[in-house]
């Protein structure tokens, strides 16, 4: 059995978004198959935003994050659920990656060298909801934030494999649609993919 940590990147603190639906799915498929989770909500997450260089590389880490940093060292997997916005993550979200993902827990700095890639061994699945069909997205667009999460902040990080999942046209008013994305989520969670 895998241990899994949700990141539930839609930045409303109300909840009840698509997102959310999806990652609950998985997430109740993935405990009944006996999978332990463990979910990180950034828009309950109380923390600064980074504003300088040196505050990434050595500023102190708040609480919120050191105990998400925790929650992610013990994870065997990650999901992470966002809507898309302005063709990328929120800002809240990437303000926690920033935050999370810092030299010291993620990578190594090595003079002369590639950082060492401290979060090896775990895998991720990202899924993102959007307004706009995902082909769209992906071919026009060339999903580039995505790809800024998928390549500069997780494989950097030593993560692998990142599986990627695009779900446009979500403001479409038909429930089968939706269903079939939301029975796909409890697949995947059964599997802890």
């Amino acid at each position: 059995m895998r241990r899994i940590a949700i990141i539930q990147g839609n930045p409303d603190p109300k909840g009840g978004h698509y997102d959310h639906a999806l990652a609950r799915a998985y997430a109740e498929s993935a405990e009944q198959a006996g999978h332990t989770i463990r979910v990180l909500d950034v828009a309950q997450l109380e923390f600064p935003w980074l504003r300088t260089e040196a505050d990434f590389n050595s500023g102190g880490v708040p609480s919120g994050i050191r105990d998400s940093q925790e929650v992610l060292r013990e994870a065997d997997h990650l999901l992470i659920v966002f809507p898309l916005w302005h063709g990328t993550m929120p800002a809240v979200l990437k303000a926690f990656f920033e935050q999370t993902f810092r030299p010291g827990f993620a990578m190594e700095p090595r003079p002369g060298k590639l950082p060492r890639r401290l979060l090896r061994g775990k895998s991720a699945r990202i899924v993102v909801t959007m307004g706009m069909p995902a082909p769209l997205y992906r071919w026009i667009f060339r999903a580039y934030g995505i790809k800024c999460l998928n390549r500069s902040i997780l494989w950097w990080s030593g993560i692998s494999p990142i599986r990627t999942c695009l779900i446009g046209n979500v403001a479409r008013r038909n429930t089968g649609y939706h269903q079939r994305w939301l029975d796909r989520m409890r697949a995947w969670g059964a599997c802890a993919r």
